[in-house]
């Protein structure tokens, strides 16, 4: 474990490279594992071509080195108020509305917002502790069968959350469900930091081997996606990639496949 003076001094560098590479805004959740990144990174440890690595830095030590470091995003209470109540248009649950992202994490979902996703993909962002959605909003997507996707941790938590998004979001069958991941697969290929936690009992759904790395306990949290990296993939996923309604096999590999492809950085 790293002793608060080297976590001070690569702190500076660790904010450079977390907010790269145009002043992206982060938490500190998402700081703390850019920190872990510089303190074990992750080709100087084995070789292989899939693996994760438990985090090497406690969240507390790092918290009080950290201190009260100016400019990192404050996570807000989830969001409950009815959307467009800024605005004085009386149909502005009248349009389509093709595409809603839902994600497990609500620090992430606060981040996305604050740096542009609903803008810039034309994707409305809300959290797990924000469902359910407005009816308005819910009506907007059936009205264009649109789609909502999906961004969970890597646990047995955050694939019981996707299994379970159409009955917390409320939303009508017209509405497609696309889970974006994370999955175990994609979390070793990024070699992303894990959290150790009890053995536990996996949900259905994942294949045998990633149903083997759940039951160990093992969580990824999203905070441990790189975040330039998370929103180059969330904007190309939730503007690209669309949910075939035919065959229904498609349909179902579509439904189960995860990030299809991610950034190796």
């Amino acid at each position: 474990m790293a002793n608060s003076g080297v976590i001070e001094r690569l702190l500076p560098l660790a904010v450079a490279r977390a907010t790269a590479p145009s002043g992206l805004r982060v938490t500190e959740r998402q700081l703390y594992y850019e920190l872990c990144r510089l303190l074990a990174p992750a080709h100087r440890l084995r070789g292989g071509p899939g693996f994760t690595v438990r985090v090497p830095l406690r969240y507390s030590t790092f918290r009080e080195a950290l201190g009260d470091l100016p400019g990192l995003l404050t996570i807000p209470p989830p969001e409950r108020a009815e959307p467009g109540r800024h605005t004085p248009e009386p149909d502005l649950f009248d349009y389509g509305l093709p595409r809603l992202l839902i994600c497990h994490s609500h620090g992430i979902a606060h981040t996305l917002r604050a740096n542009g996703v609903p803008v810039e993909s034309a994707c409305p962002v809300l959290s797990a502790a924000e469902l359910p959605a407005h009816p308005g909003v819910a009506r907007m997507l059936a009205s264009v069968e649109g789609t909502a996707y999906v961004l969970h941790e890597v646990s047995t938590a955050g694939f019981a959350f996707a299994a379970r998004v159409r009955e917390l979001a409320a939303l009508p069958d017209e509405v497609s469900v696309v889970p974006l991941g994370l999955r175990p697969r994609q979390a070793r290929a990024l070699h992303l930091f894990h959290l150790p936690g009890p053995p536990t009992e996996p949900p259905p759904g994942p294949d045998d081997r990633e149903r083997r790395w759940l039951a160990r306990g093992h969580t990824v949290e999203l905070e441990a996606v790189r975040p330039a990296a998370l929103l180059r993939t969330v904007h190309r996923l939730v503007r690209g990639v669309r949910s075939p309604r035919t065959p229904l096999l498609e349909l179902r590999r579509t439904r189960d496949s995860g990030f299809l492809t991610w950034p190796a950085a």
